[in-house]
């Protein structure tokens, strides 16, 4: 139940445009334990927090910032309500774009901009009694990569609008090939990858919400196949009905379904992989 709560909660925090008026402000947090690339880290907490609150790590968007998300998104209006807590990260790069590609991030532990990130989230739960087992992740292609190299600190994410775990992989920030409709491997292919940013990681991944528009004319539409065939490779996938259909459709990139994912496949409190197509 609060599985499917949950959900509902990020989505409409996600994707509202009412302006913010949360309770507090933002505050930036200098004393957790160690952020290489030197990640801003910036933590809400509203005026009555929960015993063992659920945290929520909501990335800002690339070429953003943590205030601007902050200030833009209802994470923070619904968290007073609920008393999560919100960590805002700030991306170091000075054109505020976040390191994707570089083996230091995508891989466990092994430094950037996400081993900074962790730290905090670590540091909130020794810090403010966070619940290990409701730790979230939101945002864009930052988000696949926390998923996929950092399984075991997160429950669940969901990225919108984000490619596939390792799609950047490459020397520039940059990835034309990922952007566009160039780029397409196997689920097993895709599954390769994503284990080798944890290598000998063999416990529970954490459950997937994949959103990505249509039309979408920077990252192309491609990647809402592709992600969600990582997916059924890594995650326990329940039988259902369509399932079959479903691959079928990812292997023909049947753009017209709006969403991908089999009515009996829908249910937030047992489905370990969402995904919706947002037709614009």
């Amino acid at each position: 139940m609060f599985a499917r709560s949950l959900l509902g909660f990020v989505t409409v925090a996600a994707l509202a445009i009412v302006s913010n008026a949360a309770t507090n402000q933002l505050q930036q947090l200098f004393n957790f334990s160690s952020s290489p690339t030197n990640v801003g880290i910036y933590l809400y907490r509203p005026t009555n927090v929960a015993a063992s609150p659920a945290l929520i790590v909501a990335m800002h968007y690339c070429g953003g910032m943590a205030q601007a998300y902050f200030t833009g998104t209802q994470y923070a209006n619904l968290v007073d309500q609920r008393g999560f807590l919100v960590i805002y990260p700030d991306a170091p790069d000075s054109g505020s774009f976040w390191d994707v590609h570089t083996n230091a991030t995508l891989t466990h532990n092994a430094g950037g901009d996400f081993s900074g990130i962790v730290s905090a989230v670590c540091y909130a739960i020794s810090t403010y009694n966070v619940d290990p087992n409701r730790v979230f992740a939101y945002g864009t292609m930052m988000t696949n990569v926390l998923a996929g190299a950092y399984p075991d600190v997160f429950k669940s994410c969901s990225a919108f609008a984000g490619v596939p775990y390792g799609c950047f992989s490459a020397p520039d920030i940059w990835n034309s090939a990922s952007t566009s409709r160039t780029l397409s491997k196997t689920a097993q292919q895709w599954g390769d990858l994503v284990r080798t940013g944890y290598p000998g990681y063999s416990n529970t991944r954490p459950k997937m919400q994949i959103w990505l528009g249509t039309l979408d004319a920077t990252l192309n539409y491609n990647n809402f196949a592709e992600g969600i065939k990582l997916s059924l490779v890594i995650l326990p996938i329940k039988p259902c009905t369509g399932l079959g259909q479903l691959r079928v459709n990812l292997r023909t990139l049947v753009s017209s379904v709006t969403t991908t994912i089999p009515n009996a496949c829908k249910d937030a409190s047992t489905a370990f992989l969402l995904g919706f197509a947002v037709m614009v």
